[in-house]
Formats: structure tokens, sequence, C-alpha cells
């Protein structure tokens, strides 16, 4: 069974608040990582340098600095999946070419258990 949230075309949404800044048009999923066009809105701007600075640790395996974005991005954003629901939690990375990445699970990271 497909699932229907990784179909080419399905548009997941980044919030900041109740306001959409970004959608995210599916392109491929390559599991665990989905990937997407970005189209960006009003009110992505205050975060292109954060995800910017999030991909120059990423590229230069500075996995602290890395992480320390991550989390900025988890305090101030959302996503929500197609259907309009919230993603408990997700990992992603927003390119400067105008592509994403991320990972997604319906539990929080922290409350996943081994």
């Amino acid at each position: 069974m497909t699932n229907p949230n990784l179909t080419t075309g399905s548009i997941w949404r980044l919030h900041h608040g109740d306001k959409e800044i970004a959608r995210l048009t599916v392109t491929g999923a390559d599991m665990p990582w989905t990937h997407a066009k970005v189209e960006t809105l009003p009110g992505f701007e205050e975060f292109r340098p954060l995800f910017s600075e999030q991909e120059r640790a990423a590229d230069e395996e500075d996995w602290e600095r890395a992480d320390a974005c991550y989390v900025q991005i988890r305090s101030a954003l959302t996503l929500t999946f197609p259907d309009g629901g919230p993603v408990a939690e997700f990992m992603l990375h927003i390119h400067d070419d105008g592509t994403a990445g991320w990972r997604w699970h319906d539990e929080p990271f922290d409350a996943v258990k081994p």
C-alpha cells in the first residue's frame, strides 16, 4: 500500500504559528527522506538564514551546529500533512536551490522507544 502523503504532487505545509510560510510539493521519496520543491510564502524569509546555516553546518559535518539549527527550527515551526493534520516530529532541510528534504514520525522523537 502506498502512503498518500508521499505521492508525487502531495503538498505538505510549513507554518510559523498559525501562518503558512511555505508549501512543500513532493517530488519523490527515498525512505526515510521525502523530497520536495519549495514554494516560499510571506513570512518564510525570516527563517531562510537559519535553513542556510543548517545546510552549511551539515556540509561541514559540524553536527553540533546542525543540531542547534534543528532545535531552533523545531521550536519555531510546525509541519502539516497534505490532509492538514499536524506532523508530530520532523527533521526538515530547506536548501538554497528551492528544494527540501525531510524525515518525519508520528510521535515526537524523544518519545520513540528503541
